[in-house]
């Protein structure tokens, strides 16, 4: 862990002109108060405030302070030089005033969960796989649906700029640190996924918020439009964010039992009981925009029924097939509009309820399930996940567990925010509708 000394050192070294304090808002936008030079031993000394009522869901205007402690291990020069110099960054937590935590800082809400896991001998190790499009700008500017991008799922063959683009966006992740695995073409037109190396939880997530910011900004830099919306087509596989996990206890792999059945431990077959167990609960959490249900239906790849398999991936948790210290679990159902702690937090939340509870799972479903009928999924006792938003809202209100995980404050402000989302877009008319009654009634 860097200290103050060392950052301030660096900075000056590197002709640093910008520091960057960031945070994530409840709704999982990036934001930042941006400080010069002058004002860097400050920053680093947690003594910057900013106004918290103008941020969505953080508090009422007459509780408005809010303090920035920034995480120095989390010091980062970007990758490129904005007008003026060279900006670095730090991601900070939030506090009140008097130095308490503030309770609508999600990072510290999967702190929580981090710290849960601990008090149970337990560190979650997580590895995203976030899906994103690219798209062209029209003449003014202005952000389209458009691709000239022919490609296909590992296209090997160079079909249009956004190539490039992704090529930039692994350098500017390199460079900030990112330790990337792999980068490829997706199976929707204009579509690209970038790996990066598993990490410890908060790790995991402070990474996934800061590779959102680098991928919208690269290819803006470049005249395109990066988008995480989860289903920007009609007609297309929609962008998710596969999450695989599992928990390491004093450096091993909790999660691996070499006698135990399919090679999984009791630990692991407990923590996906409370992923399945839970699952409802928390999808308004991983799956938080009106849009992020028209990504869940059938047909797509993505997830719609509460099951696990070994290699089947219509389940909602797959188990893939390494074993030792990389057996783990991936959770197929969240999406990249998610906020990264939240998404984070919830899930370790289930995880650890099913553990703590020794719940066992049904038997793993190898069928197709998307060819199943309904009859043959209640046989296998398959749930599905809310077919929107609003049963979604419902199921989190009846979920004691993922409330406990995000905290009254962030829960009731989150609802609220959703449940205004989702009056706005059912009081709107659409074209489908049009299309489908205008002429008709």
């Amino acid at each position: 862990m860097p200290t103050k000394r060392d950052i301030l050192e660096l900075a000056k070294k590197e002709g640093v002109s910008f520091l960057r304090l960031q945070f994530t808002d409840i709704l999982g936008i990036n934001k930042n108060v941006e400080v010069p030079a002058s004002q860097f031993e400050k920053a680093l000394d947690g003594d910057v405030m900013f106004d918290g009522s103008s941020i969505e869901g953080f508090v009422r205007i007459e509780e408005s302070d809010m303090v920035l402690k920034p995480d120095l291990g989390t010091f980062r020069i970007l990758p490129y030089d904005d007008e003026g110099g060279k900006v670095a960054r730090v991601i900070c937590d939030i506090y009140n005033p008097d130095g308490s935590s503030f309770a609508g800082c999600t990072r510290q809400a999967l702190k929580r969960q981090i710290a849960r896991a601990k008090s149970l001998g337990y560190e979650m190790m997580a590895g995203i796989e976030a899906e994103f499009f690219i798209f062209q700008l029209d003449a003014k500017g202005d952000p389209t649906t458009e691709t000239h991008d022919s490609g296909g799922y590992f296209d090997l063959t160079p079909v249009d700029r956004a190539e490039e683009i992704r090529r930039l966006i692994i350098k500017d992740l390199v460079a900030m640190g990112f330790e990337v695995e792999a980068g490829h073409h997706e199976v929707a037109p204009g579509q690209h996924e970038i790996d990066f190396r598993y990490a410890e939880a908060l790790e995991t997530a402070d990474n996934l918020a800061t590779f959102r910011f680098l991928v919208r900004y690269a290819a803006y830099r470049h005249g395109f439009l990066a988008t995480f919306m989860p289903k920007p087509i009609f007609g297309q596989n929609g962008s998710g964010m596969h999450t695989h996990q599992s928990l390491f206890r004093q450096g091993h792999n909790a999660f691996h039992d070499p006698k135990g059945k399919w090679e999984l431990s009791d630990t692991a077959l407990a923590y996906i009981a409370g992923l399945l167990d839970h699952a409802r609960g928390f999808c308004a959490v991983t799956n938080p925009l009106v849009n992020s249900y028209k990504r869940l239906v059938p047909g797509y790849e993505a997830p719609t029924n509460i099951a696990w398999s070994m290699r089947n991936r219509s389940p909602l948790v797959r188990i893939p097939d390494k074993r030792g210290t990389g057996t783990r679990c991936e959770l197929r159902m969240p999406d990249p509009s998610a906020n990264p702690y939240l998404a984070v937090a919830v899930q370790l939340a289930a995880g650890l309820d099913g553990v703590e509870r020794k719940l066992t799972p049904t038997d793993p479903v190898d069928k197709n399930i998307f060819e199943m009928s309904y009859r043959e999924r209640r046989k296998y006792r398959i749930d599905e996940l809310p077919r929107d938003l609003h049963e979604a809202l419902d199921c989190l209100e009846k979920d004691t567990v993922v409330r406990g995980a995000m905290g009254e404050h962030i829960y009731e402000r989150f609802v609220e925010a959703k449940r205004e989302e989702w009056q706005e877009y059912i009081g709107r008319v659409s074209e489908w509708e049009l299309t489908r009654y205008l002429g008709q009634y």
